[in-house]
């Protein structure tokens, strides 16, 4: 079987001009909030402005696109933001005094995200029960390593997140190019097809002659790095670690997914709208700060702006998450 007939054979095509409307929607989302931070605010508009204004989306960007990952097997992962919390804490420890400690730490923790994905694949167990119970278990060992936050992460660590390169922000380069290696990843490379359809269709993954089991380990591998690096980058820039630090990652990792035109359904994510969307619910707590709207209302401008935007999708495209 054909490639491409292994997504096509499912029940997940659009009308084109319907797909390019909804991924349209969360950069639209986007502009409308940088639109009202300028209005409010043009100083920030400046190099140092938008530093400071995305800087805290550079480690959600990798917990998010680790979540679609998963999600793109119609899973979803609630050890998210536990696990992030934890390389935190590992990084913050272990990473400047005892460098390779701090690596066969890491190393293992991938090891155990794998393996829990196996179990999951080949028991056929539901990952939201599993997953759930492995954020206690993340956050347990983080507790172990950093009982209370604390620790200093290394020096070129915290330099590498302080860097200032040419043209843009360190941020919005970040979110350029992960944006376009996701993309071309998952989207353009011929091994991206069978990932996206082990989510989508894995009968005919399996027809086709490709492992179902690899294609989904492999998934979960590449969940696990994205979500180290997230942690890592996280470390960078608090320039510490704490076993809370993390939390609302989870949430805002699956809100960020399908804000940006992914479903529930398994095979239809995107990396650039998965960006996308991390960038525009990192921004949603300061349109409110910038309209001196107060803390307590601004909890819930992530999940205003994620409704309203899903409402469009779905009165665009007419399609189930």
């Amino acid at each position: 079987m054909p490639e491409a007939a292994i997504l096509n054979s499912g029940s997940h095509s659009l009308w084109p001009r319907r797909e390019t409307l909804e991924t349209a929607l969360p950069f639209l989302a986007l502009l409308v909030m940088l639109g009202i931070i300028f209005a409010v605010r043009p100083t920030v508009f400046s190099y140092f402005g938008l530093t400071l204004l995305f800087k805290l989306a550079i480690p959600l960007m990798f917990a998010a696109l680790s979540q679609m990952l998963i999600i793109n097997l119609g899973e979803i992962d609630l050890s998210n933001g536990a696990f992030v919390g934890l390389v935190t804490c590992i990084v913050a420890v272990y990473l400047e005094k005892a460098p390779g400690h701090a690596v066969l730490l890491l190393v293992g923790t991938v090891l155990v995200y794998v393996a829990v994905g196996w179990l999951i694949s080949v028991r056929k167990l539901p990952s939201i029960v599993v997953t759930l119970g492995m954020s206690f278990v993340w956050l347990g060992c983080a507790i172990i390593i950093l009982p209370a936050p604390g620790g200093h992460s290394p020096a070129w660590l915290i330099d590498a997140m302080r860097w200032k390169p040419p043209l843009m922000p360190l941020p919005l380069w970040t979110a350029l190019g992960i944006a376009v290696i996701g993309h071309w990843a998952l989207k353009s490379s011929s091994y991206g097809i069978v990932l996206r359809g082990a989510g989508a269709n894995p009968k005919s993954v399996a027809r086709a002659g490709w492992s179902l089991v690899k294609a989904r380990l492999l998934l979960y591998a590449g969940a696990a790095l994205l979500a180290v690096i997230a942690g890592l980058f996280l470390s960078g820039i608090t320039t510490s670690g704490d076993p809370n630090v993390a939390p609302g990652y989870t949430m805002l990792g699956v809100g960020a997914v399908i804000l940006g035109g992914g479903t529930f359904n398994g095979g239809v994510v995107s990396p650039i709208g998965t960006v996308v969307g991390a960038l525009t619910l990192s921004l949603a707590s300061s349109v409110l700060s910038f309209l001196q709207v107060a803390p307590v209302w601004q909890i819930g401008a992530q999940g205003l702006i994620l409704f309203l935007v899903l409402a469009g999708r779905v009165l665009i495209g007419g399609r189930r998450l």
